[in-house]
Parts: structure tokens; C-alpha cells; sequence
């Protein structure tokens, strides 16, 4: 068969659509760019919040409509298998913690070709899925429905996959999980002994950490910040505060106070002052007064994030928070959503107009609009260069002006 692969949702479920479609490959598979070519679709999907989760079933009904066969895997394929298996009876539907069964299924379903080969490494990053599932107990969270609890991959295991995909040509690592900072929780080895690992590999390659979260932080964050300051991870916290409320963070499930968040970002700028911080904000929290909004109003505001991703609360079936009392109207919700998010522009407006006539060394990891590229700072800031230039090539640029999500930078001769 060919086949194409779509991915929505977190950087997690695009490792894992690689390693699938890797395993496809290695059956006889043909993969292929687009629908068009393809016989069927390999689709992993999301359902964090209801708007991704409608946009994922129309476009399954789609693909459908179009006679693709159809792979369906990701979250939505672990919560709600049945209904899905009801509706695209055809389907192959196969959730996370059943992936090891998804080549079986493939094969019944498709068939596959004893000779197949896995094909060559795409040139990309290496998507790095650390651990499976998490620690936490966010009431809103669907997500922990889905995955489970954490289980932490076996650490040499993760550096060898590292090392062999440095040897075929990967120069950036992307590591990640429902929450880095849990990785080995309750076991020998954390996440910053992994990444230190990681980063003394030989080789050309930068590496991110992915999404942690503060309470798996709190007891690692001076073993984190020693590991920022290896030349080859990228300066780039990504640690989700949700509100600057504590009482809303308590009705959450999250265990942590706006204090103690400010602390542990603190110590982090204390060893790497040069660090890019983004955040996740909710809106709309069940309970949710205009005294909590300005609480998170007055948090960033002191935090001053690079970036800040404002999401709307919505309900998601079988989570604690669908059933609290006190639910925020709509029309709310989205004016302290256009406020928290011209906030955040206002604020990476400033910080990323500082940046100008600054130099910089970056690597190009991306094609851009028209004729552009897009590069990376040491602190992951995004950079426009115009002009074709080659893919994971390093240049050395200068910051001749900025907006509120990017730089545009000059190569020095």
C-alpha cells in the first residue's frame, strides 16, 4: 500500500507517528507526501481540547468520504477506540499503550511485503519520546486518560537511538514526553543525568527539551540548570504555569504555588540568564473570578515569557473538571483570552526588539516562506534569513529586526 502520514497534537505524537511510519516502511510499505498519491492515511490524533478533537473527525470523515483506508492511532484511538471503531468500521484503530500490536493489525488489514525495508532517514530531527504516560493529576486533563501513568524508557536505550541518528545525519534532538522533568521518577537515572549523556555524545547536533511540568521540577531544577549550560541544548524552558492563581492552580491538581513557579524559573535564568521561556496559560477555569485572571495578568507580566500559549477551557469527557460547578460563560473566557494574549505579543514584542543588532551563530532547521529559511538561536529563538540556504547548515547572522514571534537575521560574510 502507500500511505501518508498526518499528525496532529503534541511533539510526543509526532515521534511516534515517525517510528510508526518507520515501521510500515520496514513491512513493504510504500510512504508517500499527500493524499493524492496515497491508498491510505496514517492519521495520530488528538482530543486536549474540543476544538482539535472536532477538527481531527471531520477530517477523518474526509478521508473517508475519498475511500482512503485509514489508520487511526494517537489519543483519540486510546479513549475512544469503540466509537471510533463504530463509525470507521474499515479502520484500523490502534490507542498508545498498543502500539507493539499496531504491525499485526497493519498486515491483516493492508498486508505487507517480506522484503520491505525501513527506507532512508529522512533529514529531520530526531524526535526523542522519552517516556510514556505521567505522574500528574490535572483534573482537566484527557490526556492522562489516554497515556496512563509514566513509564520511563530504559536510558541507555534513548542515548544509543541518539547516537545512531547523529551517525546517519540528525543535527537537532528533540526530547520529549507528556512531562521531561518526570523522566525516572522513583528510579536511578533522572532527566538531567539523560540529557548530560545526550549532550557529551560526539557530534554536531543541538538538542530541546520538551514540556515539563513544575511539580516534577521542583526536585531536579538545580540538576536541570547544570545541564542548560552544556553548549549543545538549546536554552528553552518550556514549563506550563496554567494560572498565576493559586487557588485555581489547586483546583487544577497541580501542586505548586506562583511563588514557587517564579522561584524555579529564577534559578534556571540564574544558570543560563540567556533562557527562552515559554508558558502555557488556561482561561476559564471552572471557578474562575476576574481577581484569579489578574493574578495570571500580574504573573506574566513579572515572568516576561518569550512565549505564552493562551487556551480556552473547555471541558473534556470523563475529567474531574467536567463536572465542577461554577463553569466560566463563553463570552468570558474569551475576552480574558484576548487580554492574556495581546499581553503576551506586547511583551515578546519588547523582549525580541531588544535582540536587534545582536549577533548571532544559528542552525538552519527549517524552510520558510518563499525564499526563506528559518534558523535557531543558542536560545531557540526563530530566526528568517531570506535566501536558499541549505538545511542544518550553521551561519552566523545579525538581527536586523524583529516581530512579536520572530527575528529576521543578515548572514556575515
Amino acid at each position: 500500500m502507500r500511505f501518508f502520514v498526518e499528525t496532529y497534537g503534541c511533539t510526543m505524537n509526532r515521534g511516534e507517528s515517525a517510528e510508526l511510519s518507520s515501521w510500515l516502511r520496514g513491512m513493504g510499505h510504500q510512504q508517500v507526501d499527500g493524499e493524492q498519491e496515497a491508498d491510505v492515511a496514517l492519521v495520530n490524533t488528538c482530543l486536549v481540547i474540543a476544538s482539535t478533537e472536532r477538527k481531527v473527525r471531520r477530517r477523518l470523515e474526509g478521508l473517508s468520504a475519498q475511500g482512503k483506508g485509514l489508520i487511526i492511532v494517537g489519543c483519540m484511538a486510546s479513549v475512544d477506540r469503540d466509537r471510533l471503531s463504530r463509525e470507521f468500521p474499515e479502520a484500523v484503530v490502534c490507542g498508545t499503550k498498543d502500539y507493539r500490536e499496531l504491525p499485526p493489525m497493519v498486515s491483516r488489514a493492508f498486508g505487507s511485503t517480506p522484503m520491505g525495508t525501513e527506507g532512508p532517514v529522512e533529514d529531520s530531527p530526531l524526535v526523542l519520546p522519552i517516556a510514556q504516560g505521567c505522574n500528574g493529576a490535572c483534573t482537566y486533563c484527557i490526556t492522562k486518560l489516554a497515556r496512563g501513568d509514566l513509564v520511563s524508557y530504559p536510558l541507555p536505550r534513548l542515548v544509543n537511538r541518539v547516537r545512531e541518528s547523529v551517525a546517519q545525519g540528525s543535527r537537532e534532538v528533540l526530547v520529549t514526553s507528556q512531562d521531561t522533568a518526570a523522566y525516572g521518577a522513583g528510579e536511578e537515572h533522572r532527566l538531567p543525568e539523560l540529557l548530560k549523556r545526550i549532550c557529551d555524545l560526539p557530534g554536531d547536533f543541538r538538542v530541546r527539551v520538551g514540556m515539563m511540568n513544575p511539580d516534577s521540577l521542583r526536585s531536579i531544577v538545580e540538576g536541570v540548570g547544570e545541564a542548560y549550560r552544556h553548549p549543545k541544548l538549546y536554552r528553552f524552558l518550556h514549563l506550563p504555569v496554567q494560572s498565576g492563581s493559586d487557588r485555581i492552580v489547586r483546583a487544577m491538581g497541580r501542586g505548586y504555588t506562583a511563588e514557587e513557579y517564579m522561584r524555579m524559573v529564577g534559578t534556571l535564568r540564574g544558570a543560563v540568564p540567556e533562557l527562552t521561556v515559554s508558558t502555557d496559560v488556561i482561561t476559564g477555569f471552572p471557578g474562575e473570578t476576574e481577581e484569579d485572571h489578574q493574578a495570571t495578568v500580574r504573573l506574566l507580566e513579572e515572568l516576561r515569557p518569550n512565549i505564552v500559549n493562551v487556551t480556552r477551557f473547555s471541558p473534556r469527557p470523563g475529567t474531574v473538571a467536567e463536572r465542577m460547578g461554577s463553569q466560566v460563560p463563553g463570552w468570558i473566557s474569551k475576552e480574558r483570552s484576548r487580554e492574556l494574549t495581546a499581553l503576551r505579543f506586547r511583551i515578546s514584542s519588547e523582549i525580541n526588539t531588544s535582540k536587534m543588532g545582536r549577533e548571532y551563530a544559528v542552525l538552519i532547521d527549517e524552510r520558510g516562506k518563499g525564499s526563506s529559511v528559518m534558523a535557531r538561536t543558542d536560545d531557540y529563538l526563530p530566526v528568517v534569513i531570506k535566501g536558499e540556504l541549505p538545511l542544518w547548515k550553521r551561519v552566523k547572522v545579525r538581527i536586523t529586526a524583529a516581530a512579536s514571534t520572530h527575528l529576521y537575521g543578515e548572514p556575515l560574510r
